[in-house]
């Protein structure tokens, strides 16, 4: 298992997972604007993979550019599909190669989040993680009911709420989180539980409803696309969904618990030097 960090990995390690695949690829898309990973989807159907390609079938201020990446993507010969609008926002972003890897990004692929955001993707073999990710991609692929198994995938709204809420209970020491709008009345009442409790609680964004014993930065070194948590400094979460109502339950989004001490010990790393740094920024602001 592995953890990227960005925007200090860029674009490339992606487009190295995509040029290891000797059989497949099936990669679900919101926003993308990389033409780095456009072309190496492009060669890998030229060597005789096969790349399937689900796309978001709305974003906010997107539409047209959905539509025209798709015609692309069908001329370069990728079999392509578009998710169906029964839910407000089709919002996850993950690429399996071979049916043996998953890729799963807290990031779009775009250049703004890859090259300019904090964020974060976790790469991992897990089996029951990727069979579950590769279930739920030919759900929403042929537009059908999507029933989750055991395994750490975190998907809305089917168990989101109910994972995401166990893994925030979970905690006994530390809690560290990117998420630039927590606002779920539950998650909240349980945070504040769990700082009540001693739990030392951070976050990196915005709760709304200060609590004394909650401390809050903004993020100020640079724009931030991510959603992830660091408990007890050995457990991590990174996905797409925010702890917000909609995207616990009215929406498709896909994240991953990892239970890695070397993993979550990288993101809480990453968490210590912007806290810090964005303190030290807010004080020469004031």
């Amino acid at each position: 298992m592995q953890v990227m960090i960005q925007p200090e990995a860029g674009v490339n390690p992606i487009v190295k997972a995509i040029q290891t695949a000797k059989k497949s690829i099936d990669i679900f898309i919101f926003r993308f604007d990389r033409t780095e990973v456009e072309k190496a989807l492009g060669a890998a159907v030229q060597r005789g993979v096969i790349v399937r390609a689900l796309i978001a079938h709305t974003n906010r201020g997107g539409e047209a550019r959905l539509r025209k990446l798709e015609q692309r993507l069908l001329e370069a010969g990728v079999q392509v599909s578009r998710t169906s609008d029964d839910l407000l926002r089709y919002h996850a972003k993950f690429m399996i190669v071979d049916g043996r890897m998953l890729h799963l990004f807290g990031f779009n692929l775009t250049k703004s989040d890859i090259d300019r955001s904090r964020s974060f993707a976790i790469s991992t073999r897990d089996g029951r993680a990727v069979g579950e990710a590769s279930k739920l991609f030919e759900a929403d692929s042929n537009r059908q009911a999507y029933t989750p198994g055991k395994s750490h995938l975190v998907v809305s709204p089917e168990n989101a709420r109910t994972m995401l809420s166990a893994f925030l209970a979970g905690a006994r020491r530390e809690l560290v989180i990117y998420d630039a709008k927590v606002v779920d009345p539950v998650m909240i009442r349980l945070l504040k539980e769990r700082a009540a409790r001693g739990v030392k609680v951070r976050i990196i964004g915005n709760m709304k409803g200060k609590d004394p014993a909650i401390a809050e930065r903004k993020l100020a070194t640079m724009r931030m696309h991510v959603r992830a948590i660091v408990r007890d400094g050995k457990n991590a979460f990174v996905g797409s969904q925010s702890l917000r109502k909609d995207e616990l339950e009215n929406r498709r989004e896909v994240g991953l618990i990892v239970n890695n001490p070397a993993v979550a010990r990288k993101i809480l790393t990453v968490f210590e030097q912007d806290w810090k740094d964005s303190a030290k920024r807010s004080k020469r602001a004031a």
